[in-house]
This record gives structure tokens, sequence and C-alpha cells, in this order.
């Protein structure tokens, strides 16, 4: 998992948004709410922003966070195993998947990448939790073209 340091805010724009994503080197911010609870309410990455800007027809000053992020989040919790969070991943098709405490409050996000450092340092291990082939089959499930 990779610590959260950014998260935005629903009505923040989108151009702040991507500059946020531009200044951390990121493709994805969790959307908070704005009360300073920091519980999640969404995500936004830089290609909502794209599909945004494209099919709105408006400038990215003017577009809100809340008109493009997606709402319906799938998360897991620090404790969970990482093959639960592979599975919400591979189900939901996630390359990113938010990590929650108790109170629904961003801590992390759990990437791609960082299951693939994970596997590529456990192959030294006898019993590994996590392979280079599960993490293959994971990026192969979500890469798949969705059926239009």
């Amino acid at each position: 998992m990779t610590k959260v340091a950014q998260t935005c805010r629903p009505g923040q724009s989108l151009s702040h948004a991507a500059q946020m994503m531009w200044d951390a080197n990121c493709g994805c911010l969790p959307v908070t709410a704005d009360d300073g609870s920091e519980r999640l309410l969404g995500i936004i990455t830089d290609r909502d922003i794209c599909m945004a800007i494209r099919f709105e027809g408006s400038d990215l000053r003017e577009l809100r966070v809340e008109d493009a992020m997606t709402e319906v989040v799938r998360a897991c919790n620090p404790g969970d195993p990482v093959s639960e969070a592979m599975a919400i991943m591979t189900e939901a098709r996630l390359r990113r998947l938010p990590v929650v405490d108790a109170s629904e409050r961003v801590i992390g996000l759990l990437s791609l990448t960082d299951l693939a450092l994970e596997a590529a340092r456990e192959t030294a291990w006898q019993s590994p939790e996590l392979s280079m082939a599960e993490v293959g089959r994971l990026l192969a499930t979500i890469s798949r073209p969705r059926e239009k």
C-alpha cells in the first residue's frame, strides 16, 4: 500500500485535481468529504478528467470533481489479506484500491505496482504470500476490454 498524501474534494475544479495529480506524479486521487473527516466519497482518475472534458465540452476550470468522479468505490481495510484485496480488484477490474480505516477514512491506495513490487520482494521466500503469476493474472483480467 502507498500512503495517501493527497485527496481532493467534490467541489474542487477538475483543473485543481489535474494539477494535484501532476504535482504528485499519480493517476488518481481519493475524493473525501468536505467535513474534515477524510471519509471516502469517491475516486477520480486522470482518465475520468479526460473523458469529462471530451463529453462535457466544458473548460477544466468550470467542471467540478463531483462531475467526473466515480462514486461507487470498492475499498479494503489495512488488516485484510492481500488475497482478499486482489479478489476485489479482480472482480471490480481495478488498478487501484483505496484502503480505509474503520471510520472509512482514507489511509492509502493499493495499486498493481504495490502488488508487483511485493511479489518481486517475496520471490526469495520459500512460501511467498504473493507471486508474480498472481499479479500477472490480475493485470490480464483487469486489462481485458469490457464488452460493449
